[in-house]
């Protein structure tokens, strides 16, 4: 039961989507207070002091017309801060892990394949052949060219 909890957690998705979730909510107080008295002040200085930023108004009369480059500037800078966080404290430091992990598991014996299988098959059908006194190795490769013969046969068939 834990087992299966312990790898359902420890899958790289899961860990990856909840530590960004939780970092990310968490960083946003961090970015917001650095925009707000860092990188917005600077954009405001770009921009005309009675405009209130780096931007522009459609119609100079009417404020709400006011086009706000420097929100969207700002809203940029705040969301490469907190990728670049979460991705260097969290996201990197999983991989590792992972890599870690999984070099471990690279260790393990491989399962031969079934060509490797069939190879082995076949070698001990012939040293059984040979011990009952049927001739191995020629008879073997007949059947080989024997079996080779009616698949192409069939393919072009079909």
């Amino acid at each position: 039961m834990f087992k299966g909890f312990r790898d359902f957690i420890l899958r790289g998705n899961v860990i990856e989507l909840a530590t960004a979730v939780i970092i990310g909510g968490a960083f946003t107080a961090i970015v917001t207070a650095v925009s707000d008295k860092i990188i917005n002040p600077l954009i405001a200085a770009v921009g005309s002091p009675e405009v209130g930023g780096l931007g522009f108004r459609i119609r100079p009369e009417r404020a709400e017309t006011f086009v706000d480059f420097g929100a969207v500037i700002t809203a940029a800078i705040n969301f490469l801060i907190v990728a670049a966080v979460v991705y260097f404290i969290i996201i990197m430091p999983m991989n590792r892990l992972n890599e870690w992990r999984n070099r471990n598991a690279d260790e393990e014996e491989v399962p031969p394949t079934s060509e490797e299988l069939l190879t082995e098959i076949r070698d001990l059908l012939v040293a059984q052949n040979q011990s009952a006194g049927i001739p191995g190795e020629a008879h073997a490769n007949s059947v080989a060219s024997e079996d080779a013969d009616t698949n192409l046969g069939e393919a072009g068939k079909h």
